[in-house]
């Protein structure tokens, strides 16, 4: 599956951004995608992570938990991240991922682990200045 993201601005602290990534595939009851972030000189780490296999699933790393929100529009092929309350921490650029092993945990077992998230995009930069 190709991978686009989109979204990312260069913002103050305190605002929102809405990130998207646009699939070339999607199959509505059997994707599992995921956004990772990579700040300057810093290794990739898991942001958010959204499945429909075997049952609908969000999971979120501790620092999103309650700022940022993953979603999907099936019918656009479209997975969404709403990122509220930003701060220069979030810094970063962002990529959305997919093509894990197929399994409901997907999510939950690799979503800090991009070693096992087969597809990705080129990627999208979020600056937050304080």
């Amino acid at each position: 599956v190709q991978l686009v993201e989109s979204g990312g601005h260069s913002v103050q602290a305190g605002e929102s951004l809405r990130l998207s990534c646009a699939a070339s595939e999607f199959s509505a009851d059997d994707y599992a995608i995921a956004w990772f972030r990579q700040a300057p000189g810093k290794g990739r780490e898991g942001v958010a992570c959204i499945s429909s296999i075997s049952r609908p699933t969000t999971f979120y790393a501790d620092f999103a938990e309650r700022r940022f929100t993953i979603s999907s529009d099936t019918a656009r092929n479209t997975i969404y991240l709403q990122m509220n309350n930003l701060v220069p921490e979030d810094t970063a650029v962002y990529y959305c991922e997919a093509d894990p092993p197929k399994s409901w945990l997907a999510c939950q077992n690799y979503y800090n682990d991009d070693r096992f998230w087969h597809s990705w995009g080129r990627g999208t930069q979020v600056t937050v200045s304080a």
